[in-house]
């Protein structure tokens, strides 16, 4: 079974957790995710099933939406909810204009230190796995890039009369971001530690959270036979892309990876080729004029790698 299909995460479940059961719900093995959510993070998945895990290498770059909470009081060993206190939490009240204030330091693009406790490689090593067993986590700051960043607002349920230490934020960001690096830093600004006390993925890509089903509502419309309803129709995919539809000879020379003649496209450098309304069977590049040739042809059969990418924050 070939398709991408969006998921609403649930807190409390790794990335991989999901993929495992996307798996064992559609019987395939051929099944990747398009950006790594943490435990502590909901939203917004993109998983890609069978041929269709080649499509990985167009989203490693791709700009993700979050809305969450930053707590102030308290930094953690992990920027986050799920980690350890870093020292006792201070009963204080944050003032909006103060935290608005701070925004403008994170905006466009910045050198960012990433958590210690995060996928980034450390002689070939995942740093996590490094400050799990409280080894020195050796990071250097990466370029990043926050496009937009705003506090909404105190969180819902903060006291009302001291203690308001919790704000809400959007953020639109480029790959790579950390979002509980920005919540650490900005605690550190303000003399006061903080952490990221929840996320939501709202966005990747072309992917919205109305393009989202939860896990048992794939496993339903496995149970009832349906489950390719739920799968994103071929056509939303890389909308940024041209596509065309390709008559019977011309995609049997695609799939047999042959160059073909599309002239009403000739100015595109690569173009979507759909086969009928439903199936995409290639991306294809120009080789001159009006010849492409396939770059990626996917196969009727699974027989992709699992995909990968680099990890959301």
């Amino acid at each position: 079974m070939n398709g991408v299909l969006i998921i609403d995460k649930p807190a409390g479940l790794t990335s991989h957790d999901v993929v495992n059961r996307i798996r064992r719900i559609l019987n395939q093995r051929s099944v990747g995710h398009l950006g790594t959510l943490d435990p502590l993070a909901t939203g917004l998945l993109p998983l890609v099933a069978g041929s269709m895990t080649r499509l990985a290498q167009f989203y490693t770059q791709s700009e993700k939406t979050y809305e969450g909470v930053i707590r102030f009081g308290f930094a953690t060993d992990t920027y986050d909810a799920d980690g350890e206190p870093a020292g006792p939490p201070q009963n204080i009240k944050v003032s909006l204009e103060e935290v608005r204030g701070l925004t403008g330091d994170f905006m466009g693009k910045i050198e960012q230190m990433p958590p210690p406790f995060s996928a980034k490689k450390i002689h070939g090593v995942p740093a996590y796995k490094l400050a799990r067993k409280h080894k020195e986590v050796a990071l250097k700051p990466v370029q990043v890039e926050i496009k937009e960043f705003e506090i909404l607002g105190y969180a819902e349920g903060d006291a009302d009369a001291e203690g308001k230490s919790r704000v809400r934020f959007r953020a639109r960001v480029g790959s790579g971001t950390y979002m509980r690096s920005v919540a650490h830093d900005m605690g550190k600004k303000l003399g006061c530690g903080a952490h990221l006390e929840s996320l939501r993925r709202t966005q990747l890509a072309e992917f919205n959270l109305a393009d989202a089903r939860t896990l048992e509502q794939v496993q339903c419309a496995a149970d009832e036979d349906q489950v390719e309803e739920v799968f994103t129709h071929p056509r939303k995919l890389l909308p940024q892309m041209p596509g065309v539809t390709a008559d019977e000879e011309s995609a049997a020379r695609i799939r047999a990876g042959r160059t073909v003649n599309l002239p009403e496209l000739s100015r595109s450098k690569q173009v979507k080729v759909y086969y009928g309304q439903r199936e995409l069977i290639a991306i294809v590049t120009r080789v001159a004029g009006t010849l492409f040739h396939p770059k990626i042809v996917f196969a009727s059969e699974p027989r992709a790698q699992l995909a990968t990418a680099h990890p959301a924050r």
